[in-house]
């Protein structure tokens, strides 16, 4: 009995599916047709964006390539031609670089293709942003300080992403314009970030003292806190030399004839005349007697002392004769006696 209530219920849905074929059947293959076809269809879309996307980021760089030769025209048409009819991301990017290149000659057009971007709904805000920081940027120089002020608080918030950028046009601003507390303000501002880049930390310390400097001083400070003047220095003076005729004269030289005084810059002393001295000539020894004992023999010899010759004076003309050396051969002994 199973069996045959088995047998039954497949007959059941063999029909019941054989009327759903017959009535939709149709359908189900169109729209299998249409899924192969959609994804068909999106597979090519994606090879062609991928095509033309690569043809974009060519001529991208072709035109990068201009502008880092310096063709600034050139690539400014270049980078309007993909803004034009280039691929999603290569027009928004090619909009900024042309107004990039656009700035080095004509800087209000440049500022107003600047401010189209800021003002565009369709733009990503982060780049909306970006465009009105440039547009900033170039208007430093020569714009208002309330236009700068309107162009940059928007972006001066706790969390926005440019902050320290904006506080840094807007100081620079202030400071052309003379007000150095309000510069000093927005650079303290900047140094207060913990989030600050190293950069532009150096740069915001620059400018900070910059500004503090040229404040000026508070009312009563340079009363209250003189500045001691530094002293004179002496200032030396070259020696006045007397006249040649009051010079004092050495005895035997010479005077110093008149004018021919004229002390040199680095004057070299004169070796001083040494005076000839007179050398005496010997004075001749005189022997002295010899002695003899008692019983008439001579007494042992003992050696004399030299005697000390007389210097002349100066009148002495000629030194005196030497006498003839005294024998030095001893005297013969006496014979002892028998």
């Amino acid at each position: 009995m199973a069996d045959i209530f088995h047998e039954i219920d497949e007959d059941l849905r063999r029909e019941r599916l054989g009327k759903i074929w017959t009535r939709f059947g149709g359908y189900i293959i169109g729209l299998a047709v249409l899924i192969v076809l959609g994804v068909g269809a999106w597979r090519g879309y994606e090879w062609w964006q991928a095509r033309e996307a690569a043809a974009s980021g060519a001529r991208f760089a072709a035109a990068l390539n201009l502008a880092e030769e310096g063709k600034h025209a050139e690539a400014q048409a270049a980078f309007a031609e993909i803004a034009k009819d280039g691929t999603g991301g290569y027009r928004i990017l090619a909009r900024f670089r042309a107004a990039t290149e656009l700035a080095y000659s004509d800087k209000a057009a440049a500022v107003a293709a600047y401010d189209a971007l800021a003002n565009e709904n369709g733009v990503d805000p982060l780049a909306r942003d970006v465009a009105r920081i440039r547009a900033g940027l170039l208007l430093v120089d020569t714009a208002s300080l309330p236009d700068i002020e309107a162009r940059m608080k928007p972006l001066d918030t706790p969390t926005g992403a440019f902050r320290n950028s904006a506080r840094e046009i807007l100081g620079l601003a202030q400071y052309r314009a003379g007000d150095y507390a309000g510069a000093t303000k927005s650079f303290e501002s900047i140094l207060a970030d913990a989030e600050l880049s190293p950069g532009m930390r150096q740069r915001a310390e620059l400018m900070r003292t910059l500004a503090a400097a040229g404040s000026p001083p508070p009312a009563g400070a340079a009363q209250a806190l003189p500045v001691p003047s530094a002293p004179a220095l002496p200032v030396p003076t070259a020696p006045v030399l007397p006249p040649a005729s009051e010079m004092p004269t050495l005895p035997g030289a010479s005077p110093i004839p008149e004018g021919s005084w004229a002390p040199s810059t680095n004057p070299t002393p004169a070796a001083p005349s040494v005076p000839e001295i007179a050398v005496p000539a010997p004075t001749p020894v005189t022997p002295t007697p010899e002695a003899t004992t008692p019983d008439g023999a001579p007494a042992d010899e003992a050696p004399s002392a030299p005697a000390v010759p007389a210097v002349p004076g100066p009148d002495s003309s000629a030194p005196a004769e030497p006498a003839p050396p005294a024998s030095a051969e001893p005297a013969p002994a006496p014979a002892p006696p028998q």
